[in-house]
């Protein structure tokens, strides 16, 4: 039996769920996988003026405003101050992967649309809380994503980390002020809300502390899985928030059920690490993958992010015919701007930077 339904509350003890219209599910176990969200900003004025990236629908938000701006631009004929500025707070993946494509967007498809706009006039400016880019990667991956985004014309800001977002500007926390009518948000992300306040056990980052087999202290029948749980590794420390530990956690979950109903207790999960990998940009990425982190970087790594995602997929013809299709876009790319129907909504009353913005997002 499958509901589709949002959930509202959630009873560990009796194993069951609370559905926003009032519908009360309870079994004899109980699987929670809520996954994960956008972690709030820690910046004052980040949620009100800031894109968080972390949906479909902020990422094509985020494209719609960053075209937005250069139609603005060339309406105008000018380049105002921090009108084609792009800001992104977070040196993790997304922050490096969002830079590279900002990046790739302004020196290609943006400049052949609007060549009325000086390029010059652009800036893709990336902030990094942190010593260095991709943190959970081996310190010269990223060196190498820091040298990659440069080469690109992203400026790379390491150290500091953004401290307030207005409506016109961000404040990093050396007091440097930087211009910017578009700030992204790439801080990271927290487990989903749904666990909160049932009395679950929570711990680093609001997910579920649960023992190796997944199961949780005190609550017979309760499993949690995925970005929503804390899974000890073999250091002790919580399993990484990446899809591969989410894949296998949820078979392995997927697995205790079934030995629950022969009576067998679940058996301790086990992660296999394949690897960790990063887009930076166009034909360039960084993958460390094997149980000795081998390192592949540049086009080959690219061309494996690229197969990785597509196996993601489900059907062999869509797996292959998208590997086929991303891999010539990318590493062909055409001169076409990206097909938008963009909203009023992105227009900047260049007058309101002493007060409250009505662009929402900005």
């Amino acid at each position: 039996m499958v509901r589709r339904a949002e959930v509202a509350a959630v009873d560990p003890l009796a194993r069951s769920v609370t559905t926003t219209d009032g519908e009360r599910i309870a079994g004899d176990v109980l699987v929670l996988a809520a996954g994960s969200r956008a972690a709030p900003p820690r910046a004052d004025g980040a949620e009100a003026h800031a894109i968080p990236l972390y949906t479909l629908d902020d990422a094509g938000r985020l494209r719609d405003r960053v075209v937005g701006r250069y139609r603005e631009a060339a309406a105008a004929g000018t380049v105002r101050d921090g009108e084609l500025t792009f800001v992104v707070a977070g040196g993790g993946a997304t922050g490096v992967e969002t830079a590279g494509a900002l990046a790739e967007m302004c020196r290609g498809a943006l400049r052949v649309e609007f060549p009325g706009v000086d390029p010059a006039g652009s800036r893709v400016v990336l902030v990094g809380h942190g010593p260095r880019l991709l943190k959970g990667f081996a310190d010269h991956s990223g060196g190498y994503a820091a040298e990659v985004l440069r080469d690109r014309g992203v400026e790379v800001r390491l150290g500091v980390g953004v401290e307030e977002v207005g409506p016109g500007h961000v404040r990093l926390g050396d007091g440097t002020r930087i211009d910017t009518r578009c700030v992204v948000w790439a801080g990271g992300v927290r487990a989903s809300g749904v666990a909160e306040g049932c009395g679950l056990p929570l711990g680093r980052g609001g997910r579920v502390d649960v023992r190796p087999d997944l199961t949780v202290p005190g609550f017979p029948g309760v499993l949690v899985a995925g970005d929503l749980a804390n899974i000890p590794g073999p250091d002790g420390r919580p399993l990484p928030q990446l899809g591969a530990v989410a894949l296998q956690a949820g078979r392995s979950a997927a697995d205790a059920v079934l030995r629950g109903l022969d009576g067998a207790a679940p058996e301790p999960f086990r992660y296999h690490d394949k690897g960790m990998m990063a887009m930076i940009a166009r034909g360039a990425a960084v993958a460390e993958v094997g149980h000795g982190r081998h390192v592949v970087r540049g086009r080959p790594a690219f061309a494996a992010w690229l197969a990785v995602h597509a196996a993601l997929m489900s059907g062999v013809r869509e797996r292959a015919d998208a590997f086929v299709r991303w891999a010539w876009e990318a590493l062909a790319p055409s001169h076409r701007a990206p097909g938008l129907h963009l909203s009023e909504e992105g227009r900047i009353d260049w007058d309101e930077e002493a007060g409250r913005s009505d662009d929402p997002g900005a």
